[in-house]
Order: structure tokens, then sequence, then C-alpha cells
């Protein structure tokens, strides 16, 4: 058989995929001249011919039916052109099982079915569609199984007896009708006219409609009973299939009850987009209904965001709330403001809590000052440390050590407030940087509000700004009234002040106080804040500095004035006391508890940056030293009954020369003064030097005037003790010159030779070496100093006495010459300019001896003197030698 057409040839399918008898459109080429030319069509494997509706040789829709292949060809076969081929392919997808009762985010196509009597179109109710179970058994076993195939060969079997068995049956109707039929035409033909009214048509009309309305009559009830059945059944359909809608504002109450926020937002979205536009009036009641629920929703949100206290992580988890409800306003920045009035007033009210506290409690430790159990250690310096002294004596602090475990009341409240700030500071800066990022909102609402948002933010910019600068003012303010009372305007003494305490914190505690709020410092600092809005806690350190400073070189002066009562007027080898090593190391310990005070941190100014600092700071230490030399006359000075000296010792290194000092020895004013020398002397040559070190070693400024001054007050202080002492040892021995040469009525005009040195000379040398012996007792390097005064006031003396005599004679001139040579020789060691020039005058005044044999017996005379003497002129001897090697 020839074919005069080309075969078909498929080239599309839309849609290309879907689940069986989903309805596709088949285009392509030669797909048959009419329906009677279509004679197959094949979709996947499976005959689609019976669902396919020809419409023009490039286009055939048919719907899929069920196919084993997942996937395969379409063919097109006609008469015309035969087996045609496809370039494209259709892929079969798994239905998903959907009851009519179950709901579907998918249309799901339904087939409407029509019953065929007069004015009547209803659907049918999808449940009577469902299909009959084929096997009319339920299978469990193979008995069954047997069963079920015997009935589906019962069901066969009638399907194809149907039509034919049913007119079999009816067949005598058929006939009967057909007669009856035949008989109404004969007759009508036999009348042969027909007449308008009363013809034979129009009474069968008539009959017809008379039956019609008895039909209905009699069925009216049971028809309007299945209406009834078929509305309560779409209304059933309705509810369930829209019970979403229905059951949400019930839904919704009870999981705002259970707190499942979440679920509740979701719902709404979900209901919103379906039904927010409806006209529908039920679906619209209750919508209304919804959105009272989330109405009632967002303002118990709102109530709980701005509840206090609350995490951070709950705030946001609110605000996203709200911000998913379109909640109006800006939820976010209103939490962002209670936040900030909750700080201030836990700021305040720690505040008022310790000064209630205080009032009420005066001088407890109350357990609200435990900081909530913080055991940190206090950072403080090393004043309140026992230093051993190396000359056998300790530097006793005069404080009680109890004070470390009694926290005064306005630093545990420092330690509470800057505690509070630090833990709730993080999380209010936090939460407005996630408001700046837009991380406090969902996507959709981050979408859908990114504009107006960022308009907020640069609006809102310098207002959170403010509420940080305020936040920084009220710690700082709080704190200034609680340390620094007269910092604070009067305006804000009420506010910020109130702390009814007379004494000031000491320098350990200012300094622990500092080392706390630089630790605060450094946290805000680490959240980034930028600094400018942190100045005001930099000039508050920068002020407790100044002032810790100022406080600690106070209290030292006020230790450096109990210095004199630790006088133990023990002394060393060198005649030195341990109240020279006490003041330095008073003054260095005070100085190490300054040292972190002094430290510059990051972004911190210097101490002595101020003039009037640098001076204030000047004359404190000023004020110290001249303190410490008061403390000195004073003990140069004291009364021999204020003086307790029973256990006084010398070291075993220093000679008791003449067996004078025992322990039950009692020390006299001279040899306090000379004690009192040595130290000024050693102050001089040491320790004000090594504490100028000091003071340059920790920066501060007009350490030459500091040294300057002291060093001046020193050397006065010291003078004046030196010429006192001087005064008490060289007048006795000067006074007893002039009654010792005229004792006995001498006349250095009329006397016998000389035989030796007379005996107010030696009474005069063995003065002096008492003097020497008192002197080398306390300090060895007083010595020259002392009796090189005492060997001019003797010399000067003596010159005068000399230079007062109106004439010599020969013997009067000689034993003049032996005394004078004899005691310049003897303190040659202790001679100065100022003495040498009175033994030259004393000299002078005395005739020259004129012959051998005078100057021969004045060198015997001398000679003699020395040998007699030899004993008791040894400690001039060893000086000399001492002298000498040095």
């Amino acid at each position: 058989m020839s074919r005069s057409r080309q075969p078909p040839l498929v080239t599309g399918i839309s849609p290309n995929e879907g689940i069986p008898w989903t309805k596709v459109t088949i285009r392509g080429e030669n797909l048959g001249t009419g329906p009677t030319d279509l004679i197959g069509l094949t979709i996947c494997g499976h005959n689609c011919l019976l669902t396919a509706e020809w419409m023009s040789a490039s286009k055939i829709v048919c719907r899929v039916g069920q196919a084993k292949n997942d996937k395969g060809d379409i063919i097109v076969t006609t008469k015309s052109g035969g087996k045609g081929t496809s370039t494209v392919s259709f892929k079969l997808l798994k239905p998903e099982k959907i009851g009519l009762l179950d709901q579907s985010a998918v249309w799901v196509d339904e087939m409407n079915y029509y019953d065929m009597r007069t004015d009547r179109n209803k659907g049918i109710p999808p449940l009577s569609l469902r299909p009959a179970n084929p096997l009319g058994i339920e299978i469990e076993n193979f008995e069954q199984l047997k069963m079920a195939v015997t009935n589906l060969k019962r069901q066969a079997n009638k399907k194809s007896e149907g039509s034919l068995a049913y007119v079999k049956g009816g067949l005598s109707t058929f006939f009967e009708a057909q007669d009856a039929l035949s008989a109404i035409h004969q007759k009508l033909e036999a009348d042969g006219t027909e007449k308008v009214e009363g013809s034979m048509t129009q009474k069968l009309e008539n009959v017809l409609n008379r039956a019609s309305n008895t039909a209905d009559t009699l069925f009216q009830e049971v028809l309007g009973r299945k209406d009834k059945a078929d509305s309560t059944r779409n209304a059933l359909n309705v509810l369930q299939r829209f019970k979403f809608l229905f059951n949400l504002p019930l839904n919704i109450e009870r999981n705002i009850q259970k707190g499942d926020y979440d679920v509740v937002i979701n719902d709404y979205e979900k209901a919103k987009s379906l039904f927010g536009k409806t006209e529908v009036q039920v679906f619209k009641k209750y919508y209304a209904e919804v959105e009272t629920r989330i109405e009632a929703l967002r303002e118990l949100l709102l109530a709980k965001l701005l509840e206090t206290p609350s995490t951070l992580h709950d705030q946001k988890r609110y605000i996203r709330y709200l911000s998913d409800l379109h909640a109006p306003g800006d939820p976010a920045w209103q939490c962002i403001g209670a936040q900030h009035r909750w700080i201030l007033q836990l700021m305040h009210s720690c505040k008022e809590g310790y000064v209630q506290d205080l009032k009420g409690t005066p001088g407890l430790h109350s357990p609200m000052l435990d900081l909530d159990n913080d055991t940190r250690p206090l950072v403080l310096g090393p004043l309140s440390q026992t230093a051993s002294l190396k000359r056998g004596s300790s530097f006793q602090s005069g404080r009680d050590d109890t004070w470390r475990y009694k926290t005064p009341h306005r630093v545990a409240f420092v330690e509470k407030l800057t505690k509070l700030v630090l833990s709730q500071l993080p999380n209010f800066w936090k939460l407005w940087i996630s408001y700046v990022n837009g991380s406090l909102f969902s996507e959709t609402a981050e979408k859908s509000g990114q504009i107006e948002r960022s308009k907020n933010v640069r609006q809102r910019q310098n207002d959170f700004k403010k509420m940080i600068q305020e936040v920084m003012q009220c710690l700082v303010k709080l704190i200034r009234g609680a340390l620094l009372p007269l910092s604070i305007p009067e305006c804000g003494v009420r506010q910020y002040g109130g702390w009814e305490v007379k004494s000031e914190l000491s320098g350990q505690w200012l300094a622990h106080v500092i080392q706390t709020i630089r630790l605060t410092y450094e946290s805000l600092t680490a959240l980034e804040i930028p600094n400018d809005m942190l100045q005001t806690i930099q000039d508050l350190i920068l002020d407790l500095r100044v002032r810790c400073v100022m406080v600690t070189l106070q209290h030292t002066a006020e230790e450096i004035k109990r210095l004199a009562e630790k006088e133990d007027w023990i002394i060393d080898n060198e005649g030195l006391t341990s109240l020279p090593y006490q003041f330095e190391q008073c003054i260095v310990h005070s100085l190490q508890s300054l040292k972190g005070v002094l430290e510059c941190k990051p972004g911190e100014a210097s101490v002595f940056q101020q003039p009037k600092t640098q001076e204030e700071v000047c004359q404190l230490s000023i004020n110290i030293m001249q303190i410490f030399i008061y403390c000195l006359e004073q003990l140069s000075t004291k009364p021999d009954a204020d003086v307790d000296t029973t256990h006084l010792s010398v070291d075993v290194s220093s000679p008791d020369l003449f067996g004078s000092i025992h322990e039950d020895f009692s020390l006299t004013s001279e040899q306090r003064l000379l004690i009192v020398l040595s130290n000024c002397c050693y102050l001089e040559r040491h320790t004000f030097l090594n504490i100028a070190e000091h003071f340059e070693k920790h920066n501060f400024q007009g350490i030459e005037k500091i040294t300057q001054i002291s060093m001046a007050s020193l050397k006065e202080l010291d003078q004046r003790l030196f010429e006192n002492y001087i005064e008490l040892k060289a007048d006795p021995i000067v006074g007893s010159l002039e009654p010792g040469i005229y004792a006995g009525y001498f006349d250095w005009k009329d006397c016998l030779p000389p035989t030796g040195v007379r005996n107010y000379l030696k009474e005069a040398l063995v003065n002096i070496i008492a003097v020497h012996a008192e002197v080398f007792t306390i300090s060895k390097e007083l010595v020259p100093r002392v009796l090189s005064k005492v060997v001019e006031a003797v010399s000067e003396e003596l010159s005068r006495l000399m230079q007062c005599v109106s004439s010599f004679s020969k013997n009067g001139a000689l034993q003049a010459r032996l005394e004078i040579c004899a005691l310049r020789d003897t303190v040659a060691v202790h001679l100065t300019p100022e003495s040498k020039s009175s033994f030259k005058q004393a000299l002078e005044a005395l005739p020259q001896l004129s012959s051998g044999a005078d100057k021969k017996l004045l060198e015997e005379l001398l000679n003699k003197f020395k040998s007699s003497m030899h004993l008791q002129l040894t400690c001039f001897q060893a000086a000399s030698s001492t002298m000498m090697k040095t």
C-alpha cells in the first residue's frame, strides 16, 4: 500500500513532563489530514488515542495515561503517513497521593460530571466518584486472591454483555413502544387535519406536562433532601479545605501561650498571602479576627522587648518578631532607649544603695559591698610592706595591715559601679551595632525596610552618641561625687554626691580605684567605642592620678613627722642611726606605690602636664624634705629627760678609747648633737642625692629646685648645730687658757728658765683629746671638722693672749715659744690656714731666739714633752697616719 504523505514528525510537546492524566499539546508536521486519519498515538509507550483530539495537521491535544516507562518518545500514526517519529521526549512523574479532604499546596485538577436531567446540572459530589474496588475484597492471603480473580472475570463478562443484555431484557417494551408510536401516527394521518386547539399533540403535551409536574411533586422532598445533603457536603468540604483560616485565631492564642511565636508569624504570613485581599465575607470576618490577635501579639512582644532586665539574645529575638509582624514605629530604637534609661537607673540605684548603707551602718562592711562575691585581688602598691633595714633596724609602717580587708564603701561602690557598667554597656553597644548593620531584622523585613532604616540610622546616630556620652558622664560624675566631691558643681551634688564622709581615701585605695577605672576604660575601648565618647573617663583618670599623688605625698609627710619618735640612737660604725635610711625608704616606698599611677597608659596624659600640678608636687616634695630636717632639729635640741638611751650600744668595730661607754650609759646633749651632725653629713652626701634620683626616675618636675632648697635647709641646720657643738666644746678650753697661763702670778717679764710645758697647756690638750675621743666614738668623719674648729679657737685665743703681752724676758719668750710650738706641733694634723695664721702671729709677737743654746734647749724641751705625753698624743698621730693613707 502506497502512502501519498510523509510520515508524522513530532517536534515539540508542552509541558514536557507531568503526572499521569496531564493534558499536553503535541506539535509537529504531517500529524494527519483529519480526526479520522489519526489511527495511533503513544506517549512513553502508553496508548493515548482515546483522549486524543486532532486540532490540525501540526497540533494534537491529549492526556497522558499511565505508563511503565518514566521517559519516552511521542509516536503518532496516521492512515496517510503511517507510523511517525519524534525529536522530543516526555518525562512521566510519579503522582502524589492526595485525598479529597487533604490539604494541598498545588492545584488538583478535578473532573466535573453532569447528570442528563432537564433543568438540573449539578456537580456530582467527589465522594461518589471514588472508584470501586475491582477485586471486591481485602486481600490478606492467597485464597482471597483466588476469589478476587473470580470476581474480576465476572465483572469482565458483565462489561462485555452490558448493552446487549440490556436490549435483550427490554425487547418487548421496545416493540410495544414502536407499535404505540405507529398507531398514533396512523390516527394522525386519518384525522386529516390538525386543529390549533384541542389537537392530539396539544393534548399529549398537556398530559406530559402534568405527568412531569406530578413526578416533580412526588420526588420534590427526595430531591430537596439530596440538594441539602449536597450543600452540607460542599460546606463540609469548604470547612475542611479552609480549616487553616477558620482555626487560625484559636491556634494563634494557643501558640502565644506556649511561646511559639515563630509558628504564629509563619501562619500569619501564610494567611495574609492567601486571604489578605479576599472579597469573601466569611474569610474577611475570620481574617479580621486574625489581625486582632496579631495586634495583641505585637503589643505583648513590644512590652517584653522594653522589659528590663533582658538579655541581648531575647532583645534581638523580640525585635525580629516585631519586624516580621510589621509593627508600627521602630521597636529596635525603642528598645535601645529603654536599655539606656535602665542603665542610668541602675547606676543611680547603686549609688543610693551604698550611701544608705554607709549612713545606716557606719564602719561596718555590708554584705551588699561584696561585689557579687567578686574575689579579684586588690591592686595595691608596696607601701604597706615592711622593709628590713641594713643597719639592724626596720621601717615599721604606721598603718594597720587590716586595712586590706576593710574595703571602704566608696571603693566598693566604684568597683560595683564599674562592674555594672561593664555588664550592661557591651550588650547595649552590640544592640546598636546590630541595629546599624540590619542584623536585628529578618531577611524579608530587611529588604522591605532597608532604605527607610538607613535613613533612621543616619538620623539617630547622633542620638545614640548622646546616649553613650550620657552614660559615660553619669559614670564619671558618680565617681567624682564619691572620690572628688569638690569637682562636682553645686547643682549636681545632690544627684551625684551625698557621701557624708570626713576622712579622705588613702593613696593606696586611690591607686586601686585608678587601676579599676583603667581596666574599665580598656574594656570599653575593646568594644570599639570611639575615643571621643570615652574622653570624660580619661579626664577622670588624670584627676584621680593627680589627687593620688597629692594624697600620697601628704601622707608621706605625716609619716616623716613621726620618724622622730622612732629614733633609737643606735649608731653603726659610720656614726649613723637608722633615721636617714628610714627617711629614704619611706620616700622610696611612697614613690613605688605611685609607680602605676605615674605611668602613662595608652591615651593618658602625664600627671605633670599642668604647671599648677608641677608646682604643687614640687612644693609637697620640698615640704617633705623640710619636715625631716625639722625632725633632726627637734632631736638635736630634745631635753635629756625626754631621751631614753639606756639601750645605747656601739658597733664592736668602734674602739672604746677610754672604756667610758657601757650599757647603762646615757647620751648627753653634745653626743646627740654629734649623732645628728653625722646624720646630716650622710643626708647631704648620699640620701638627698638618692632621693633626687628617685624623683627623676618617676618623672617628677622641678628636681633641681627640690634638691637646691632641701640642701640649703640641711646645710643651714648642719652649720647651726655644728656651731652649737663647737661653742659647747671650744669655749671651756679657750676660757681656761688665760687663767692657766697666769696661774701663780706668772709674769712673762720675770720668770725662771723653762723646764717644760706648763700644766695649763697640758690640760688644754687633754680637753682637746677628750673632744677627739667623743667625736671619734660617734663618727670618725667628724673628727677633722670638729678638731680643726677647736684648734682654730684655741690658736686664735693663744695668739690674742701673746699679742696682749707688753714685753717678754728672755726666759719668758723661750717659755712662750715652747708652749706655742708644743701646741702647734701636737695638733699639726688639724691645722687650717686660719689656725696656722694665728700660730704665726703668736710667734711673731715673741722676741727671736738669739743663741744656738736657746734653740737647742727649746728642741730638747719639745722632745721631752712629746715623749712624756706620747700616749695621750697617739690619737693625733693615728689621725695623721689615717689622713696620709687617704
